[in-house]
């Protein structure tokens, strides 16, 4: 309610009363306030009351919900299920316009201060995460695959520069893989006029991968990197970050979008952001890094009590792998069914990879498929330490990977 529906609730209620309650509404402003002021994310994240009204602040803005409002278009923001329209805070006009997802929206200005709040938010949590077609062939060092880049240099020599579109390089893989080397391949493409995008999937977590890119763009050349909603912020599949340091080179890419675009990625993630605040976040990219020391080491006792051992990839912060070197000589089948029988015992996400597997995609076979290598020299098993993940799923996952070794053990005898 505004002040003048406070003073007039004053003939009806105790003014004493009331104005105990407009103080508590003015809490909730005041947090409101500066958020679109300051545009970043709260230090401490916000109770669900405040989000709630915040939401529906924004919601009575979108035209869909104006009171006595007549629609005569094909687009409307007509819903027909409540449980949808709950579920979304009845913000359903999407973001953007046709030609450009990052204009704002006529009909919605309330989805529109939505996308651009969000989007101001995400930048801060990037700076705060520690962010202050060409072949990329891979180089084994030890057990760590990495760009080789004179293999880089070569191909530019041999292809010519102008007929290259561009760099595309990662930070967050697999492991035995490494982050790409990515300051180097920056200074290549600044050196050769070339574009480079990089591939930050789930890399935002890691401030090991947020300082190559920095680095990157500090000595040499990336126009784009790229990450999932998912993967770093813990909401649903479905929405993406693409940033840069050109503004004028990402309004071209919002360009490209055919027509308006689901605001759904941007109230999760903003709902989210808004909840945890920086704090919030922050404590989870500590709990992330303390975790992956924490599995890496009760894989290493596990691995070493089978035969096995931890492949060694010191420069990959997030993904750990084991070897599997007690299935070699035995047939693939053996290896893949590891990952079967951890799926069937709930745990999902590790990633067993044979050796020698090959697929043909588009009419391009490769060989080594899913290791990042032709000839990788083991079997192996992918295991991460992501954001958001607990003790007890490290606790879980190594008694339940220990079962299955123990199974397969049985079998040899």
């Amino acid at each position: 309610m505004n002040s003048e529906n406070f003073s007039a609730s004053e003939k009806i209620v105790s003014p004493s009363y009331v104005r105990q309650g407009l103080q508590a509404r003015r809490t909730h402003e005041q947090l409101i306030h500066l958020l679109l002021e300051k545009g970043k994310c709260p230090e401490q994240g916000w109770d669900e009351s405040t989000i709630e009204l915040f939401l529906n602040e924004l919601s009575i803005m979108d035209s869909n919900n104006f009171l006595g409002n007549c629609g005569v278009g094909e687009r409307e923001g007509r819903i027909a299920s409540r449980l949808v329209a709950r579920r979304h805070y009845r913000l359903v006009h999407g973001i953007g316009r046709s030609g450009d997802i990052a204009a704002v929206q006529p009909k919605a200005a309330g989805s529109s201060l939505l996308n651009k709040l969000t989007n101001s938010v995400v930048l801060d949590i990037i700076k705060i995460a520690g962010f202050e077609p060409v072949v990329i062939e891979n180089k084994l060092e030890g057990d760590e695959l990495r760009t080789d880049l004179q293999a880089v240099e070569k191909k530019i020599e041999e292809i010519g520069a102008e007929n290259i579109l561009c760099i595309h390089s990662t930070t967050s893989c697999f492991a035995p893989r490494a982050p790409d080397r990515v300051e180097e391949l920056a200074v290549l493409c600044a050196k050769n006029d070339i574009p480079h995008i990089v591939n930050n999937a789930y890399g935002v977590q890691s401030s090991k991968c947020m300082h190559l890119i920095q680095q990157g763009a500090r000595v040499g050349r990336i126009d784009a990197f790229v990450q999932s909603l998912d993967k770093n912020f813990m909401v649903p599949v479905g929405g993406a970050i693409i940033a840069g340091f050109n503004d004028s080179f990402i309004q071209e890419i919002s360009k490209t979008y055919p027509g308006r675009a689901s605001a759904s990625p941007s109230l999760d993630v903003l709902m989210t952001l808004l909840s945890l605040g920086s704090n919030g976040y922050k404590q989870l990219l500590k709990e992330r890094k303390e975790l992956h020391s924490y599995l890496a080491s009760e894989l290493k006792k596990l691995a070493e009590s089978y035969g096995e051992r931890v492949l060694e990839t010191k420069n990959n912060p997030i993904s750990l792998a084991i070897s599997l070197k007690s299935f070699d000589g035995r047939q693939d089948k053996s290896v893949t069914q590891l990952g079967s029988m951890l799926f069937t015992r709930q745990v999902s996400g590790a990633r067993v990879v044979p050796l020698g597997c090959s697929q043909t995609v588009s009419g391009y076979t490769f060989q080594g498929f899913m290791s990042h290598s032709n000839s990788y020299p083991c079997a192996y098993l992918n295991a991460a330490s992501a954001i958001g993940i607990k003790k007890e799923d490290v606790d879980l996952f190594i008694k339940r990977l220990e079962k299955c070794f123990i199974a397969f053990n049985k079998e040899k005898v």
